[in-house]
């Protein structure tokens, strides 16, 4: 059971050298209705990006970005979900991108998911991850990690919360906190595990009413 989260908050902001310093690195999560709101074009371009600097260099990506949203003629999933193998041809082709078979056809893949997710729901896909409730974050990655494509681990956390999801990254310094605070004693992978950093998180969230991205980054914080 979690403790307390103010002496993990005390060390952090002495770790970032003081209270105002730690706040001003903390991220800030977009309320449900904003992130509804968010085309589902920027979700699969979010995940694609993700996808490409997992392993890679982010700088490199972030580079040749502006080519990746013109060869995917802006990420609009239910376009991207019908490229075939003449499309993706012509984006191993493309020096604009960083040309990797595996991670292009992801891409592909993670614009059929979204598109079925809308259909699956009535609504644009944003809204399913908008309204996917913060107690269940862990529900949500796993969604990510079954029905998307190259999207388990640290990718579908990174995609979260450079969205704007509350969500927290099980970085290293992350799980040393947890570690360190007994919610686990490894890098969580099994289901049970999980839901343990789940409700050491939800019961941080209680207390402090702080979401979980700021609950994430403090705790890495105070390593």
């Amino acid at each position: 059971m979690a403790g307390s989260f103010q002496p993990i908050l005390d060390r952090a902001a002495a770790n970032k050298g003081g209270m105002a310093a730690l706040e001003a690195l903390l991220p800030v999560a977009l309320p449900p209705g904003a992130l509804r709101a968010v085309p589902d074009s920027r979700w699969l371009a979010q995940m694609t990006k993700r996808i490409f600097q997992a392993g890679f260099s982010w700088s490199v990506v972030d580079a040749k970005w502006d080519g990746f949203e013109a060869a995917f003629e802006g990420f609009e999933p239910r376009r991207v979900a019908m490229y075939g193998d003449e499309e993706v041809d012509r984006l191993l082709s493309d020096a604009g991108l960083v040309r990797n078979g595996a991670k292009l056809r992801a891409a592909v893949a993670n614009a059929r998911f979204l598109a079925d997710l809308a259909d699956e729901n009535g609504t644009a896909a944003a809204a399913v991850f908008a309204d996917w409730p913060d107690e269940d974050y862990v529900g949500l990655l796993d969604l990510l990690k079954r029905r998307g494509s190259r999207l388990g681990g640290n990718t579908g956390q990174y995609v979260c919360r450079f969205m704007g999801k509350p969500a927290f990254i099980l970085s290293r310094d992350t799980v040393a906190a947890l570690v360190r605070e007994g919610v686990v004693d490894r890098p969580p992978a099994s289901r049970r595990a999980l839901a343990g950093v789940q409700a050491a998180f939800s019961a941080w969230r209680a207390e402090t009413g702080r979401d979980l991205s700021q609950l994430g980054r403090i705790l890495a914080a105070s390593v």
